[in-house]
């Protein structure tokens, strides 16, 4: 099989070419429209394909993928307007992964690797506290010292404070303000659970990339349902940090015959709100570049407005649903998305987009060509697998049968930063105390001196005091005398 069956109507049917399903996509419409199906159509095909898929589970409904859906009379009917014949009920090869380990394996990354930018986006800093955090990591780096975790930085962030009047001429101004600020967003970060996702062991990104004993690509589902009400911005920076990783790490294999990855961002909108100039620019680079490495990216989102122009002009696989046009931006959003497909003289775009119905989309892919279809009306296929979670027992019988289980679940907390400089800061407290010793002990041997002097000059006032009360030539005499017996002269 080299194409995947997105959907169709009773004339055509539209398939994906899977050499070009790396060259990403879009999954977009308003709530409740069939996103979530279409997501999952696409990943069930990939991984029957051979090709890993990596997604994030936001409302807990993709645990489904690794049970076998059913049938009845609402599919079999679809499954005749589109034309698909030997359709089968079936299981996914699925991992579940959770930040908080509660619901799959631990999923980390360190300090290190996460790095200033995306950690100042993170944290929402400000330019001025931004430069200092890019100061500790050039410091860290220098010095040789892992930031593995959370209180590798808090420690860094200590001993730079302590010492920056001395760092200051090679690292620049780092005020206390600064890194107090800083460190208090520490506190806002460790509440919102964190500390569950800095340390080791991290995550290895081949992981995500197997396939089971038949050859299908292994899904890997992400809940993210605690995540999202605890820490959006966390959520975003995984992805993030996950995107720029595999653009690192894998190497160029140019256009293959099929992806070796796909990943589907989930509420895509969160990786450009707020995010910084440069952050976005180094997103749009790794975006388009990523795709001779052979992954491809698939964002949904509500709206396609939420996607930036210089992303979504890479997106060539279009997944339209139904769009509500109730207020002016959501008007934009429909006339806007109708101009990103290509013409179909049969097809009214923008009126077709506001009256789709649940489960029916308006699809644009790329022709062997890599040129954009005209767009087509079509019902999505229905999955395979289960429409909807799997209940708890469900999902804890696939964890337990895991080939991953084990190797996450225990921490490390091998020596770092927090390690080095507490070790450092206790030898500096050692040899001060032992100067302090040494001052003390020189500073009473010097009272001790000063004292016989003092002894000295109060004899000599007294002996003096009585030559002048003394005025015989007689009494003169024996002063001299006991002067010469208690200074030792003659």
């Amino acid at each position: 099989m080299t194409n995947i069956c997105i959907g169709g109507n009773k004339d055509k049917q539209v398939n994906l070419n899977l050499r070009m399903a790396n060259r990403h996509g879009l999954i977009a419409g308003a709530t409740g429209t069939g996103k979530t199906v279409s997501l999952q159509v696409l990943a069930e095909n990939f991984s029957r394909n051979g090709v890993p898929v990596f997604l994030a589970d936001i409302k807990g409904d993709l645990s489904g993928l690794a049970e076998a859906g059913t049938m009845n009379d609402k599919v079999q009917s679809r499954l005749q307007t589109i034309g698909l014949n030997n359709f089968s009920n079936e299981a996914n090869p699925t991992l579940f992964w959770d930040m908080f380990a509660s619901a799959g394996h631990p999923v980390r990354t360190t300090i290190s690797d996460i790095g200033p930018l995306m950690l100042s986006n993170l944290l929402d800093l400000n330019d001025t506290q931004t430069g200092v955090l890019y100061s500790a990591f050039d410091f860290a780096d220098d010095n040789g010292l892992m930031l593995l975790d959370l209180k590798d930085l808090r420690s860094l962030l200590d001993w730079l404070r302590e010492n920056r009047k001395e760092l200051s001429s090679e690292y620049g101004n780092m005020s206390s303000a600064s890194i107090g600020a800083i460190q208090r967003k520490f506190l806002v970060l460790e509440e919102q659970g964190a500390e569950h996702f800095f340390g080791e062991p991290a995550l290895n990104l081949n992981d995500l990339m197997i396939t089971d004993f038949s050859g299908r690509g292994v899904i890997s589902v992400l809940d993210v349902t605690r995540l999202m009400s605890k820490s959006p911005r966390l959520y975003a920076t995984f992805l993030l940090w996950l995107l720029a990783e595999l653009f690192e790490q894998l190497p160029e294999i140019g256009d293959a015959d099929k992806p070796k990855l796909v990943l589907f961002f989930d509420e895509a909108h969160m990786l450009f709100d707020d995010a910084p100039k440069a952050l976005l620019e180094k997103i749009e680079q790794v975006v388009r570049l990523i795709r001779s490495k052979g992954v491809g990216v698939y964002f949904i989102s509500q709206n396609p407005l939420d996607i930036p122009d210089e992303i979504l002009g890479q997106l060539g696989t279009r997944i339209q649903h139904a769009l509500r046009a109730f207020t002016p931006r959501d008007q934009k959003a429909v006339k806007s998305a109708a101009q990103t497909f290509r013409t179909n003289p049969d097809i009214d775009t923008v009126k077709a987009i506001t009256e789709l119905g649940t489960g029916e989309a308006l699809v644009s892919i790329l022709d062997d060509k890599g040129s954009p279809t005209p767009v087509e009306q079509v019902l999505i296929c229905p999955p395979h697998s289960r429409i909807g979670p799997l209940t708890q027992q469900e999902r804890e019988t696939v964890i337990n049968r895991s080939p991953l289980k084990g190797r996450y679940d225990e921490t490390i907390d091998r020596e770092s930063a927090h390690e080095v400089l507490k070790k450092r800061s206790e030898d500096e407290q050692r040899m001060q105390a032992a100067e302090k010793a040494e001052q003390k002990n020189v500073e009473v041997k010097q009272r001790s001196t000063r004292s016989r002097s003092r002894r000295q000059s109060v004899g000599e006032a007294m002996l003096k005091s009585a030559a002048r009360s003394i005025g015989s030539t007689l009494g003169r005499r024996i002063i001299r005398g006991i002067m010469g017996s208690l200074l030792g002269g003659r």
